[in-house]
């Protein structure tokens, strides 16, 4: 039994994945506005219902790369060792989401470039936003930091968003990892 569940989950996370991959490709392609779910599934192989079992919306799909490593961030804070400050939780915790998922960087200059100049795009990804800061206040638990946990968890994320749009602008010329750790650092020194 337990090997049918697994091959399912992994049938589906298969699927949501081509569906994510097709959506970012039309709308590169193509631009977001000129996109629809229907060519997205299309494109993907599955039908117009079976998208609306995994995704709301074409926003939803193009992001859905971007909301399982937010995912991933929560998860290894939460695993991060006690005796961490909260800082040093975090930055551990983006190395190892860095480390384990190694998503295509590619992808992650083109959904930045993607949500400078769609709204709907930038409003699904700010709500993704809002709700990590809520879960990464809620993963430092009660770990040292030097000011309000939720000041600490908006400052981490202002300064990984800020990364990735240097790092997108700069056109691929370091590694985004390169540019989120020196924004990292930079940010670090208002709370060590």
């Amino acid at each position: 039994m337990e090997t049918t569940v697994g091959l399912r989950e992994r049938k589906k996370a298969e699927t949501r994945q081509a569906v994510h991959e097709a959506a970012l490709r039309l709308v590169v392609e193509h631009g977001l506005d000129a996109v629809t779910v229907e060519a997205i599934a299309d494109a993907a192989n599955i039908s117009r219902r079976t998208f609306s079992n995994y995704f709301s919306g074409k926003e939803d799909a193009l992001l859905y790369g971007e909301e399982q490593r937010i995912r991933a961030l929560v998860e290894q804070l939460r695993a991060q060792p006690e005796g961490l400050t909260a800082w040093q939780a975090l930055r551990r915790s983006i190395d190892d989401v860095q480390r384990e998922l190694q998503e295509p960087e590619r992808e992650w200059a083109l959904r930045t470039r993607l949500a400078k100049r769609h709204p709907s795009l930038l409003a699904r990804q700010l709500a993704n936003h809002a709700a990590l800061e809520r879960d990464l206040v809620e993963a430092v638990g009660d770990r040292p930091t030097t000011v309000p946990p939720r000041v600490l968890a908006a400052a981490f994320l202002v300064a990984l968003r800020v990364a990735a749009h240097l790092w997108a602008e700069e056109r691929e010329a370091r590694t985004l990892r390169e540019v989120m750790s020196e924004t990292l650092d930079q940010m670090a020194q208002q709370f060590t």
